[in-house]
């Protein structure tokens, strides 16, 4: 099994669509970053967490030529403005792709993107079926079944949801808050892959001080940061960090 960080920037990405890299350096291919999305490869399918504006470059670079399953986040625009992107895996099977989302971001998305959700004409049928986002998802990868567990965060004005897959490794791309409720599933992880916009801070996202006392506290093997900005810069921002933690790029592979 394999998680993929297709992409890892931040609203805007990097550069922003004007072409501005504020701090970071254009020399270096780790400085471009697209939207945040991210993949679980299984030995037989594709799941997709989040639909960013930047999925059809990021299907392309990957050669990902199915898509089983999507997993929304949450309802803004950074996860899901990509959702157009899916229709070609729905015309290659002619069966509509399961989509999880929570009641808000479910919503939110049947209402700006209908023409998605029901059947207009036999030339525009409904290509994606939404489904309510479950605590915990089960799915079959060869004599296992490998566990997705979601579990809501919060992200400025609305709820998040980050995933933990397989007891091994936690998504959170967007965050402010973690409810220590929930600490205990976040604990001696292999990998966290969390939240880091920038330096200061900021109401709905973790900076590089609070992301790294949640890595300090979860106490995974490895942990990589997500969301960047153009404030932070790779090799930077790399120097900063204690020797468990990294930034992430786009087309980070992580083997489980």
């Amino acid at each position: 099994m394999k998680f993929i960080i297709l992409g890892c920037g931040s609203s805007m990405g990097v550069p922003r669509p004007d072409g501005y890299f504020g701090n970071c350096d254009p020399k270096n291919r780790k400085n471009y970053r697209t939207r945040c999305s991210g993949l679980i490869k299984t030995s037989n399918e594709n799941i997709l967490i989040d639909a960013s504006p930047d999925l059809r470059q990021q299907l392309l670079r990957h050669k990902i030529t199915k898509i089983n399953k999507v997993f929304f986040s949450h309802m803004h625009a950074d996860q899901t403005h990509g959702i157009n992107d899916l229709r070609p895996f729905y015309l290659n099977s002619r069966k509509q792709i399961d989509v999880y989302a929570d009641k808000e971001t479910s919503f939110y998305l049947k209402k700006t993107f209908s023409y998605i959700f029901k059947s207009y004409s036999k030339e525009y049928p409904a290509t994606l079926k939404i489904n309510k986002l479950k605590n915990i998802f089960s799915i079959k990868d060869k004599n296992k079944m490998l566990k997705i567990k979601s579990i809501k965060v919060e992200h400025g004005k609305v709820k998040s949801n980050c995933f933990i897959i397989d007891k091994k490794i936690a998504y959170i791309s967007d965050v402010n808050k973690i409810y220590s409720k929930d600490y205990k599933y976040f604990k001696n992880l292999k990998f966290l892959i969390i939240d880091c916009l920038w330096y200061e801070n900021h109401p709905s996202h973790f900076n590089l001080e609070t992301s790294l006392s949640i890595i300090k506290k979860f106490k995974p093997k490895k942990g990589i940061l997500t969301n960047l900005s153009h404030v932070l810069d790779y090799v930077e921002l790399k120097k900063k960090l204690p020797n468990n933690v990294i930034p992430a790029y786009d087309g980070l592979t992580i083997d489980l």
